[in-house]
């Protein structure tokens, strides 16, 4: 009998995403070698996904992800609305686990509702330093369970979250696709524009290394920069609200000027391809502890070095003065990109050897079997 497991990607982006999704980025790369070895999978996401599974739910129809920031008050009900449809599709269907990606309400709703669901495993994408409440008093009684995404986010973790979880699991990314590409002189951020992100620290230091730079990733939701000048000139409130929004017009906007520095919205499939493979370096200056780092995987496995902040996972998988430079300053991470040319691709496809989905797939079912083994 194979095993039946229902993938819980949550509300906010199709799977797999257009552009910018760094979860769901992960869903599409773990599903299909699933179930290339043999996994019967359900897959719980919104109406315009795409990837091909044994059983699709979809709760709400459209992605969400641009209600992601706003009020609680005003958003609160989408997550729970996606799991009452999770829920009610379990009633109905023989499922064996559950592994959620549903930020704190996928295992608050699973474990309240106890042995009337499968076991669970949740894969914690995020900073764990966020809802210490819920991570420091949830008791998920062996039967939800909790995976990182790298050793340096579990310990960061309150304890009572540490003693539910199993060994991480490093992330997987697809593998590149072929083109002929050269190498240019620019540099780029791959990520959604956000203070976390630092893209305004990524600009200063392009122009002190005499780079240029391309940022690419949605701000507030919005992938298309005319869309988002449009909106914020019709008078669009709510997205103007957004604090990724107001980060990007009073922190990175300024410093556009359509070549040292541009910003080209979301970019996906080749357009992606063709922007990270012409790369001189991947550059991620960082305000957060990042937990996976699936643009660092990304560079790695393409052969593009990787300059950064030392802070969260970035340590373990960039090694400093071989597959890229690790620094605390602006001036130094300035001084490091202009080093950038004289490591060798070869090392960081390398180093990027073991991040497979094929292992990262197989490492899951080691985890799954874990957790429905200790299940009470």
């Amino acid at each position: 009998m194979s095993l039946r497991v229902l993938v819980n990607a949550g509300p906010w982006l199709p799977v797999p995403p257009i552009g910018y999704g760094g979860i769901e980025t992960v869903v599409a790369t773990l599903v299909p070698e699933l179930r290339r070895l043999g996994v019967e999978v359900a897959l719980a996401t919104v109406g315009t996904s795409t990837l091909e599974v044994d059983h699709l739910v979809t709760p709400l129809g459209t992605p969400r992800f641009e209600s992601v920031a706003q009020p609680y008050n005003q958003v609160s009900g989408i997550a729970h609305a996606h799991m009452h449809g999770v829920l009610a599709w379990l009633r109905d269907h023989e499922v064996d686990l559950v592994h959620d990606h549903l930020e704190v309400v996928g295992p608050a709703v699973l474990g309240a509702a106890g042995d009337r669901v499968p076991p669970t495993l949740q894969t914690l994408h995020w900073d764990l330093r966020k809802h210490r409440d819920f991570y420091s008093s949830f008791d998920g009684h062996r039967r939800v369970r909790f995976a990182g995404v790298s050793q340096s986010q579990v310990d960061r973790a309150p304890e009572n979250l540490r003693r539910q979880a199993v060994e991480h699991v490093p992330l997987a990314v697809p593998p590149p696709v072929a083109l002929d590409v050269e190498r240019g002189d620019h540099v780029v951020v791959l990520a959604r524009i956000t203070a976390d992100k630092a893209q305004d620290v990524a600009a200063r230091v392009a122009r002190r290394a005499g780079r240029p730079l391309v940022l690419a990733g949605p701000v507030g939701g919005v992938g298309d920069p005319e869309e988002l000048e449009r909106r914020l000139a019709d008078g669009d409130t709510k997205l103007a609200s957004h604090p990724d929004v107001r980060f990007f017009v009073d922190r990175v906007r300024p410093q556009l000027d359509g070549y040292h520095v541009r910003w080209v919205g979301g970019v996906a499939g080749e357009e992606k391809e063709r922007l990270l493979q012409s790369a001189a370096a991947l550059l991620s200056p960082l305000r957060w502890d990042e937990p996976g780092a699936t643009a660092v995987v990304e560079a790695l496995t393409r052969g593009i070095p990787v300059v950064g902040s030392p802070r969260g996972v970035l340590p373990a998988l960039v090694e400093h003065g071989v597959t890229g430079f690790l620094a605390d300053t602006e001036e130094d991470l300035a001084a490091h990109l202009g080093k950038v040319d004289d490591l060798d691709p070869g090392a960081c496809r390398a180093a990027a050897a073991s991040w497979t989905p094929d292992v990262m797939a197989r490492r899951y079912l080691d985890r799954y079997d874990r957790v429905l083994s200790e299940a009470p």
